[in-house]
């Protein structure tokens, strides 16, 4: 298999073989990006500071300066219908030619058909549900951070096997709190465990009282936390409030974020475990990277998803320079998927699958305690690497109608 490298050496290779034109071919990056809501800090401004990062360094590269490239932002406010709204009308007035982060599972569910039926792409990078490379994968999307099998499977696998037998499930009333639930309940009974009750929320719950004292009653082992953002913030904190922990019982979050423990404090968080697709202090070069973006965005560091906006728009670009054109989105995902396995510079190897599933390492990681840590956002002990062929749902498992 041939080997692409997403970096100074690669990209500028594979653009000095193109040949050059004199009129510079636009390409336009929509980030369409939770800005003021309860997922703007996994995303928000801080994904579209990571698109413009990586336009910045695309076009240092030899060639590139073929290409006018453009990043517009808006916010949906996480509503599908609203979502679909500002997508059309990029699609079809303002010439975007690619949505970057796309804030819930619910939102990339209604979106992803309306860029197949157009012929955009979508770098589905903030959102989680199995569903995106399974029954409702497209041939214009690229599902590149994480998803709900790949969190629910590394965190519920590593805690059942540590004794965590019995969980109570905590689930956001929303497509990426079904999938997280769906998509562990099976790894738990496979070891031997049981789910032994379940309660769903709403999004942007203020009071998580009456659901945590149906947890609580429950006596299971396990807690586990099937939401994301600020309702995973709110239902810890409050958790922590009910004595759950000190009662004996544990959380698991299935799908938490730097920023999250950032929000939550050390003193609160430590000991939690969780599975994560990047972690800025992990080598040179994600340190590298985090300390550029900290430097840009008031000195927060960035979460998995923002890392993802990064590198899912890099190498798009990538992609369009060997095509030589944004216009045919499907060329350009095919195009992703002939580099094969190449090494981006954030998440190591890296292959784009037929179902739209990106496949690198994931993370288990355990929160550190106060004292271990020593720096600003030095969160994390990594306790597991999980390679990218095990970390996400085998091809057939998924039932995408691409996949031959």
């Amino acid at each position: 298999m041939r080997k692409y490298l997403v970096g100074a050496v690669g990209v500028a290779l594979s653009l000095t073989m193109i040949g050059g034109a004199s009129a510079q071919i636009p390409v336009k990056v929509g980030v369409l990006a939770d800005m003021s809501g309860i997922f703007s800090d996994i995303g928000g401004k801080g994904a579209a500071e990571a698109t413009r990062m990586a336009v910045e360094d695309f076009k240092k590269l030899s060639g590139a300066d073929r290409f006018k490239i453009e990043v517009v932002e808006a916010d949906p406010q996480n509503k599908p219908d609203i979502a679909v709204e500002i997508s059309r009308k990029w699609f079809d007035a303002q010439h975007v030619d690619v949505l970057v982060d796309i804030p819930t599972s619910a939102i990339s569910l209604a979106v992803a058909p309306l860029a197949r039926d157009m012929n955009k792409v979508v770098l589905l990078t903030a959102s989680g549900s199995s569903h995106l490379t399974g029954k409702d994968c497209t041939p214009n999307s690229v599902h590149w951070t994480y998803d709900t099998w790949a969190l629910a499977h590394g965190t519920a696998d590593a805690i059942t096997r540590a004794g965590g037998k019995t969980w109570f499930f905590l689930t956001a009333d929303f497509a990426v709190g079904h999938s997280l639930e769906q998509d562990a309940t099976p790894v738990i009974l496979a070891n031997g465990g049981k789910v032994v009750g379940s309660v769903r929320h709403p999004t942007g719950a203020n009071d998580f009282a009456s659901f945590l004292l149906q947890a609580q009653a429950s006596r299971a082992d396990i807690v586990a936390l099937a939401n994301a953002g600020g309702d995973t913030i709110k239902s810890i904190k409050q958790a922590s409030e009910f004595g759950i922990i000190q009662g004996g019982q544990k959380l698991a979050g299935m799908l938490l974020f730097i920023s999250d423990i950032h929000s939550l404090g050390l003193k609160t968080a430590q000991g939690l475990q969780l599975t994560t697709g990047f972690y800025w202090y992990l080598n040179e070069k994600t340190r590298s990277f985090g300390e550029r973006f900290a430097a840009r965005n008031n000195g927060r560091y960035p979460s998995m998803n923002q890392a993802g906006a990064y590198s899912a728009t890099l190498t798009y670009l990538t992609a369009v320079a060997k095509v030589g054109s944004p216009k045919d989105g499907r060329a350009v995902v095919k195009a992703i998927r002939e580099m094969g396995t190449f090494d981006d510079p954030l998440f190591g190897k890296t292959r784009l699958r037929e179902d739209g599933r990106v496949l690198h390492d994931m993370f288990l990681v355990q929160v550190k305690k106060p004292e271990e840590s020593k720096k600003p956002f030095d969160y994390y002990k990594v306790l597991a690497t999980i390679p990218g062929d095990r970390a996400f749902r085998p091809l057939k498992g998924g039932g995408c109608p691409l996949v031959k």
